[in-house]
């Protein structure tokens, strides 16, 4: 039993956690009703977590040095309300060590006081029934437990357990729902890891029916609805804006929906400096997370374009959030020449664009795809079949240009952090270099659609970024292993339809499933349906499909592109 937490036992309990929420992730995903009923806070726990475990850098480790890494980590990679909670936990608990080489219960219990100090900071309107709630009620017992670490800690941990129950009686929406609170089941996972590496690997809640309260576990819970009027959840980070033009931000934020949140990772170095939107200077200091529920992405996104560098822009539909299901990896497509020296990717510049203003730069992974992006007038960065893009690969590409205002499409999610990363690292020269959010190829095209070179760089960004995330994505791929979704077990064979990355049917036949799949897209609306066919698809599936929309959907207007060798048999985009 440890008596001190030394870094080491902070790095275990982290990488525990992830582990632990990855088991969790969908019965979490499963209860989430509040704030919004988007079956996500598991997810968005787990995908935060996981960030902050990768920025823990090799080297001596101590409480405070890990601890700063997942604080950081937590922050660039937060994901949903949830995510930017747990940033701020982690923030909070960073700033208790003060440089020492381990942690007893005292200080245990003062990171866990600065924890709930940060996170209840974080929130506009603090509420019971949520995860702050159970938070308090762990850091109450916390300093009622003495000095002994592994009294505190298990104090802190039995108290979350209790707290999390009485969530359903604090929030009707919860009572409704007849579940507890989502990120709460989330906190007492992660104070019940702590306790498994202070105590010996046991645990206490893991045996516990926290989530549905009598129903089955496998039950899905019937969603009552959500308190927030706004249809998009829009998250960013910005750089360069002191803490007075972030209190601005959230006023302004505050205005245009709910749920806002502008939190800080704490850091004053210097990191760089470029020229914001508006021609003004800006200098790095502390990097901010950004969250709001509204209806206006634009507007949401362009408040932040007016302080500084906004970068890691993800744009989400509450419309179009399902249950969790199993996610399908990507694979790569065509090596291609490699003229222009980086490895194992290839830029190519339409001679109109260079030197010529704000440019998009697209990815591909075909040179059918490549030729389509060219002639909508795109700089294309083919990726090679063999390996990942590195982000020297991507800086190559931007600079490849020539251009002083560069917008990325990475057209696929895998590619979106190197993406990101390559901007920030390519901005300077007088080079604005912004990513567009586009998880598909034919988000891509649809961004590219409104793509106005003349434009201000920053009305055009937010263009782009709306089109490609009013752009539902579908997909149809053949399995080629079992696996268990949401919708049920699939065998080898099987064809698999998923929504904006999810699985939403199986079946067993190409044309029933991609007319299937279209139709369950165009229940919410839409006016044009955009598909990439792969070249191995045979040719009756884009006849037949093309056949089924004039039928079933005559209003809607239809492109439909052999794509070269892609990820799926067929991509889908309804706008």
């Amino acid at each position: 039993m440890l008596q001190v937490l030394d870094g080491a036992a902070v790095r275990q309990w982290a990488e525990l956690s992830v582990t632990a929420l990855a088991g969790d992730r969908e019965a979490i995903d499963r209860i989430n009703v509040y704030p919004v009923a988007d079956n996500d806070t598991g997810t968005n726990l787990l995908q935060t977590m996981r960030s902050a475990v990768a920025a823990i850098e090799a080297g001596p480790e101590t409480p405070e040095s890990v601890l700063g890494a997942l604080a950081r980590g937590a922050l660039t990679g937060a994901r949903g309300n949830s995510g930017m909670l747990l940033s701020q936990m982690l923030r909070g608990l960073a700033e208790e060590p003060g440089g020492v080489s381990a942690m007893d219960g005292s200080m245990i219990r003062g990171a866990l006081e600065r924890a709930e100090s940060r996170a209840i900071r974080a929130v506009a309107e603090p509420r019971a029934g949520t995860l702050l709630s159970v938070l308090h009620s762990a850091v109450q017992a916390a300093r009622e437990a003495g000095t002994d670490l592994p009294t505190v800690v298990r104090a802190a941990t039995e108290a979350s357990v209790r707290a999390l129950d009485e969530t359903t009686r604090q929030l009707p929406v919860l009572q409704a729902a007849g579940v507890v609170d989502a990120g709460g089941r989330g906190l007492v996972v992660l104070l019940d890891m702590l306790h498994a590496v202070v105590r010996d690997g046991e645990r206490l809640a893991a045996e516990q029916r926290l989530s549905l309260q009598g129903r089955s576990e496998s039950a899905p819970v019937t969603s009552p609805g959500h308190e927030s009027a706004y249809s998009y959840e829009v998250m960013y980070l910005l750089s360069g804006a002191c803490s007075d033009d972030t209190v601005r931000l959230q006023e302004t934020l505050s205005r245009l929906g709910d749920c806002v949140s502008v939190v800080g990772d704490g850091s004053v170095a210097c990191a760089g400096s470029g020229i914001g939107a508006d021609g003004e200077s800006w200098v790095d200091g502390e990097s901010w997370a950004v969250h709001v529920h509204c209806d206006d992405i634009g507007a949401a996104i362009e408040s932040g374009i007016e302080l500084g560098r906004v970068h890691g822009i993800r744009v989400t539909r509450f419309a179009d959030q399902v249950p969790g299901a199993v996610s399908t990896p990507i694979p790569t497509d065509n090596p291609t020449d490699n003229p222009a020296g980086t490895a194992g990717t290839r830029a190519v510049v339409p001679r109109r664009a260079a030197g010529t203003g704000a440019v998009v730069l697209a990815c591909a992974r075909s040179e059918a795809l490549a030729a389509l992006f060219r002639s909508e007038g795109a700089c294309v960065l083919m990726i090679d079949s063999h390996r990942a893009p590195g982000t020297d690969d991507m800086i190559a590409a931007i600079i490849a240009t020539k251009a002083a205002h560069v917008l990325v499409l990475p057209n696929d999610e895998m590619l979106m952090p190197i993406a990101e990363e390559a901007a920030g690292r390519a901005v300077g020269d007088g080079r604005e270099v912004v990513v567009v959010p586009s998880a598909s190829p034919v988000q891509g095209l649809a961004a590219l659609a409104v793509h106005d070179p003349d434009r201000r760089t920053a009305e055009d960004a937010v263009a782009l970024a709306e089109a490609a995330a009013a752009t539902r994505r579908g997909e149809l791929i053949v399995t080629v292993r079992q696996a268990l979704t949401w919708v049920g077990y699939c065998q080898p064979g099987d064809v698999l339809g998923l929504a904006d990355g999810e699985v939403v049917l199986i079946g067993d036949n190409l044309v029933t499933a991609a007319c299937e799949l279209v139709d369950r897209m165009l229940t919410a609306g839409g006016e044009l349906v955009t598909a990439l066919v792969d070249d191995h698809a045979p040719d009756s599936l884009a006849e037949e499909f093309a056949r089924h929309l004039h039928r079933a959907h005559p209003e809607v207007e239809f492109h439909c592109h052999r794509a070269g060798n892609l990820a799926a048999v067929l991509l889908l985009g309804v706008e």
